[in-house]
């Protein structure tokens, strides 16, 4: 299997490839050590003396965590003993990852990461980097055969993952993995209020974007580029939303006067589209203060209010006002397995047991703001999730404990417009177009519902 990389050393006038295997050893050492890769970055970029170090070490980053499951191996193969020492392992991890992806470039890869621990100030470690590339330099072909013959070298994802999804989707697990660790898709969603997709093509056409529509608002980029070079993105004409994101707001079926909940709304992107699809009375919750001001943020920039609170949602009392809502969203906290490849260290630290530690955050989440929830009232429920404990399980014990809740049919695959990502019962898995989520729409029938 080849390994991918967004190598820096040709990036003109920027940083070395030793500074940037500096910074990206920071992240992957924290990230080692438990750490969210998000945080580690948001760091990085803070502290970072140019813009094209934090980009370039966030290259490094990615193919990195990518290739995990490999580089990882390889290295505990390449050592006498463990190497606690969290920055130069996240050297060594970043500069294997690097030098596997451009095995003709070896030389300038093991200099520069030699020249790295000297600028992390371990200049104690210098010889132990030389001879671990070196050394990785020498057996590549034979180490990298051996660990891609065992399935998470091959797939490059834990072992009990592959169980899950082999068991979950027979037919579909292999496909799901390989999506997983490809880079992902760049999708917006047009802005329907200010114009319609069609057009918003051609102003991209003019702009020297390529582009094509996945149906609805969606427009796929046929290359990722920074959102400054999105016409009209400032003015709020469109925004960053991936496909399998955007089928939320249509599904809920929000109309003009309703009083919607957005539950565990950060950071805001499907509250813009159901203000796009519906003049609604519409609150928006999240339990991040600093989560809860980008929603603010990204209402502001599109021209759409809401009222944003910070809340716990499983205490719904606090803020609901004692007016039920006729269309709740609840995207609920989960694993985020269905969107490894836009945050690979999820599935290197995750563990088997959290879909059940957020299996039990869902249904307190569920149970609570079905309370709230009007009679003949609809909600959502959604995850980033490709994990069916966290999904179809967590909907099916829902419904048995709830008489008075339907779950509402949802399109089929192709559900009438055959470029949008297709739901299987409710699932949609990764692929070129969309990554992974789950939908259950949930109707509170009159029989069994609370009088308000």
């Amino acid at each position: 299997m080849t390994l991918c990389s967004a190598s820096v050393s040709t990036v003109s006038a920027g940083p070395s490839l030793a500074e940037a295997f500096v910074a990206a050893a920071e992240a992957i050492g924290r990230v080692s050590g438990g750490e969210s890769l998000n945080a580690a970055l948001a760091d990085l970029k803070r502290r970072a003396p140019a813009q094209t170090l934090a980009a370039a070490a966030q290259d490094l980053c990615y193919n990195t965590l990518r290739s995990y499951g490999v580089v990882d191996v390889a290295l505990e193969r390449l050592l006498q003993k463990p190497l606690t020492d969290f920055p130069v392992r996240g050297l060594l991890l970043t500069a294997l990852a690097e030098l596997a992806a451009r095995p003709h470039s070896a030389h300038a890869v093991v200099h520069q990461a030699v020249e790295a621990v000297a600028l992390l100030g371990h200049s104690r470690a210098k010889g132990l980097v030389n001879a671990v590339m070196r050394n990785f330099q020498r057996r590549m072909p034979e180490l990298l055969s051996e660990i891609e013959a065992t399935e998470p070298g091959r797939y490059r994802h834990p072992q009990w993952w592959i169980d899950t999804l082999r068991l979950a989707y027979p037919h579909e697990w292999e496909s799901v993995l390989l999506e997983s660790n490809r880079h992902p898709p760049m999708v917006l969603r047009v802005n329907r209020r200010r114009l319609p997709a069609k057009a918003y093509l051609e102003k991209l056409d003019r702009a020297g974007i390529p582009a094509r529509s996945l149906g609805q608002d969606a427009v796929l980029l046929e290359k990722p580029c920074r959102v400054e070079r999105l016409p009209g993105f400032a003015a709020g004409e469109v925004s960053v939303q991936d496909a399998g994101a955007q089928r939320a707001a249509p599904l809920l079926d929000v109309r003009n006067g309703m009083r919607v909940l957005d539950a565990c709304a950060a950071p805001g992107g499907k509250t813009g589209h159901l203000l796009e699809l519906a003049e609604c009375d519409l609150l928006a919750v999240d339990a991040d203060g600093a989560r809860a001001r980008r929603i603010a943020e990204n209402l502001s920039r599109l021209k759409l209010s809401a009222k944003v609170e910070v809340g716990d949602c499983r205490k719904p009392e606090a803020f609901w006002g004692a007016r039920p809502f006729e269309r709740i969203l609840l995207d609920a906290p989960c694993s985020a397995s269905g969107v490894v490849r836009r945050h690979p260290d999820i599935k290197w630290l995750r563990r088997k047991t959290d879909a059940s530690e957020f299996g039990r955050t869902q249904t307190e989440l569920l149970e609570a703001l079905w309370r709230v929830l009007a009679p003949d009232g609809k909600l959502l429920y959604a995850t980033c999730s490709v994990f069916p404990e966290e999904n179809g399980a967590q909907v099916d014990s829902f419904l048995l404990r709830h008489a008075e809740a339907e779950m509402l049919p949802l399109p089929g695959p192709g559900g009438g417009d055959e470029q949008r990502p297709p739901l299987f019962e409710g699932q949609i898995l990764p692929s070129a177009d969309s990554d992974g989520f789950f939908y259950a729409l949930l109707k509170k029938t009159s029989t069994g519902a609370p009088e308000w």
